[in-house]
């Protein structure tokens, strides 16, 4: 009897080997079509090549103790998509749907991190920036492994989730995030997170550049600047990079 070929990879994109065999026909993981509705179009989707993304639900963007607070920012909108988030990312588990963190994770050293990206979050060069402790608790403004850059308490990530660091506002810039979509053979992402117009929006658009269908989720999405940048991410969306929709409407596709 022959034995079983052995597994080197993540289906769907493993091969299937032993000492004289490479099987490399990778096998599609069995589909799961669900229509779900949108602002434009209703959209027929395989949950199989899904993923939810959700961008920088981080203590310094989205805590009264952050970064973002200690400079003057309410940052209640920036909390409004945990509600939402905790309604939803269960169900997603459930259905094996990957749950990827994208959050600004810098080293402690900033040697990749450039002067303009710096001024944004210092401009006159004597407050607290990138790497800076923060007044209250003095943690680091997101850099890795502080509080400062950790998920909020309310949404921890699950052990299986998939964690990815960045450091520009784009997920997808210098990071291995297009490398493992496509490992695990995902096309269709869901986006979610802050801030909505900026590095949502960034993440969103590099993916749309590199041939990912994107779904951005309203509800699981905010941002602390004036309405008119939100107003016009959902436009710009709509427009130009995938479609709006939101969790409800998600967990109403996967229901049956």
């Amino acid at each position: 009897m022959n034995a079983p070929l052995q597994t080197l990879g993540i289906p769907p994109t493993a091969w299937y080997v032993d000492e004289t065999i490479a099987d490399l026909s990778r096998p599609a993981l069995d589909a799961r079509i669900v229509t779900l509705a949108t602002e434009t179009k209703t959209l027929r989707i395989d949950l199989a090549k899904a993923a939810v993304i959700v961008v920088d639900m981080q203590n310094d963007f989205c805590h009264p103790d952050g970064w973002l607070a200690h400079i003057g920012v309410d940052v209640t909108p920036a909390r409004s998509p945990i509600a939402p988030l905790q309604g939803v990312l269960p169900t997603v588990r459930s259905l094996q749907i990957p749950v990827i963190w994208i959050n600004w994770g810098n080293r402690p050293d900033l040697l990749n991190i450039s002067a303009a990206t710096r001024h944004v979050y210092d401009p006159t060069g004597t407050g607290v920036g990138l790497g800076d402790p923060l007044p209250k608790n003095q943690a680091p403004v997101l850099q890795k492994d502080s509080w400062a850059a950790a998920v909020v308490d309310e949404l921890t990530p699950e052990p299986d989730d998939i964690r990815v660091d960045k450091y520009r506002m784009s997920g997808f810039w210098d990071t291995p995030l297009d490398s493992i979509l496509k490992t695990l053979g995902r096309t269709t992402l869901f986006f979610g997170g802050v801030n909505a117009d900026q590095c949502v929006m960034a993440t969103l658009q590099d993916a749309n550049f590199l041939g990912y269908d994107c779904v951005l989720l309203s509800d699981c999405t905010a941002t602390t600047s004036p309405d008119f940048c939100w107003q016009a991410t959902l436009y710009n969306v709509k427009q130009c990079f995938g479609f709006v929709s939101d969790s409800h409407a998600l967990l109403d596709a996967v229901k049956d």
